[in-house]
């Protein structure tokens, strides 16, 4: 197999196949659960356990970004580009442990469903102020985010099944709703588990048999070494990439459909175990992804010999000519297993802000609504706004891959600070809150736009550090809500 087109390989297609229609029986299973109410349907009734929630929460933080960037990248700059997985390794090791315990603790005891929800209970905001005000990012950045996902499967399927670009993007669009919509975040959760599998599987096994065939470590580093001065030098970049790669991690602390994942739990007092879980996930899939960079480094020696000079399609290239045609097609199932554990985690984000924070909190207000019903909103809701994303992926993909830039970067810079100060600062206000979404928002798209800037240091970094010192700023000067003495215990777990 000389290509990674796996559409007239039997065996290829077959492993395929059996990855779509463990995702579709997962929606299957879990529709009955997601049907109870809207707890179940967009937080699986805080009945996760620890093994799912320390996968789901990685696998839908990395996308295909890991598999794809991340190998394309070490390809390119050598083993330097392993600080693009220090960051956000770290960062989520200390969000499972410290903050992710304490806002479980807090948003199941105030029945919590959403990071709006959270903010508009810790601060006591009647008015829905705050709600507001969170909703736009999340709106934005979270469709563009999912019509990217649905951009990338279609792309992946593309050059896998011999499709048009668009008949990938409507194939991806439709296995992902048809398992969001019926099964909710369970199924989510599960499904993001088993892509997990897949992923580790992939990223295990590819560079180990990739580095054999080659004659192993000794000869792949004889090789590399001489690729050019630095390559496998840890240290040799420059100190603004080094923070822009570290700066990765600082989209954790914001990214609702990572937080959430917290919140679902069972027992928040194992959220240790779940990270180191979930730590040890994510050193053994960047380990993977960076290995995959350098062993086609040593055996493709340039980009020019890459399919269309792409350094990020050496995975797929490596696993077409390394491995049997079944094995290949689970690795390009994990491709879209990556992609496909992002998209459905964010669309049910976006499609929460609008039935939970918008119409059931803002718009029906006091009413009582059945659960029953509201599920049924939610579905519908989780439908449309993948409806939305889909046409952006078909039909504006420009301005897709420009908001999508930043997504991970501006909800961690809007929502990061805000949490983590929450959390831990009795002093933080709603108005420093306010200050910071908009801050963190807007630096991010400021910064991105005038190159001198980002030339010096990624945007999400500048974002970040502004947008906390605008909470910190702003709340010294206003004041914090009544209760915030007793908020303080009910995150430590004490009623």
């Amino acid at each position: 197999m000389n290509t990674f087109s796996i559409h007239t390989n039997p065996w290829a297609l077959a492993a395929f196949i059996l990855y779509v229609l463990m995702m579709i029986s997962v929606g299957i299973i879990t529709a009955r659960f997601s049907s109870r109410g809207i707890g179940e349907f967009f937080l699986g009734g805080r009945k996760m356990k620890s093994f799912v929630v320390a996968l789901a929460a990685v696998t839908s933080g990395r996308s295909a970004w890991l598999l794809i960037g991340v190998s394309g990248m070490a390809f390119t700059r050598g083993v330097s580009a392993v600080w693009a997985v220090v960051g956000y390794i770290l960062v989520e090791l200390f969000m499972f442990i410290f903050p992710g315990k304490r806002l479980r603790y807090f948003t199941g005891k105030m029945g919590d469903i959403t990071i709006p929800d959270y903010l508009e209970s810790r601060f006591e905001d009647h008015r829905h102020r705050l709600r507001l005000f969170a909703l736009i990012p999340i709106l934005i950045f979270m469709t563009a985010y999912v019509a990217a996902q649905f951009n990338a499967g279609g792309k992946s399927l593309s050059a896998s099944f011999n499709l048009t670009p668009l008949q990938g993007i409507l194939i991806t669009a439709a296995i992902v709703i048809f398992y969001t919509v019926l099964g909710g975040f369970m199924a989510v959760c599960w499904t993001d588990t088993l892509q997990a599998l897949f992923m580790i599987f992939a990223l295990m096994i590819l560079p180990v048999i990739a580095i054999i065939h080659f004659g192993g470590l000794g000869r792949m580093f004889s090789v590399l070494k001489d690729i050019s001065p630095g390559y496998l030098d840890t240290f040799a970049i420059g100190f603004g990439a080094w923070l822009s790669f570290v700066g990765i991690g600082f989209g954790s602390p914001g990214n609702p459909h990572i937080l959430n994942k917290y919140m679902s739990i069972e027992e928040p007092e194992k959220l240790n175990k779940t990270g180191l879980i979930g730590t040890i996930w994510n050193v053994l899939m960047a380990w993977g992804a960076i290995f995959i960079g350098l062993a086609g480094r040593a055996l493709y020696l340039d980009v020019a010999n890459l399919p269309g000079k792409d350094p990020e399609n050496v995975y797929p290239l490596l696993g077409s000519q390394h491995l049997h045609p079944f094995l290949f097609g689970l690795t390009i199932a994990a491709i879209f297993a990556a992609i496909m554990s992002t998209a459905s985690s964010q669309l049910l984000v976006a499609s929460s802000a609008v039935v939970r924070d918008a119409y059931q909190k803002i718009i029906a207000g006091h009413r009582q609504i059945p659960e029953k019903r509201l599920v049924l909103i939610s579905r519908v809701f989780t439908f449309l706004v993948a409806v939305v994303a889909l046409l952006f992926a078909a039909y504006a993909n420009k301005l897709v891959f420009y908001l999508v830039l930043f997504a991970w970067g501006g909800l961690g810079a809007a929502f990061g600070p805000a949490v983590l100060l929450s959390l831990y600062w009795k002093r933080t206000t709603r108005e420093g809150v306010i200050a910071g979404i908009l801050v963190g928002s807007l630096t991010e798209i400021v910064w991105y736009l005038i190159p001198a800037l980002k030339a010096m240091v990624a945007e999400w970094v500048p974002a970040f550090i502004l947008s906390f010192i605008a909470v910190v700023l702003i709340s010294l000067y206003t004041r914090p809500p009544d209760r915030v003495e007793e908020y303080m215990r009910y995150m430590k777990g004490i009623s």
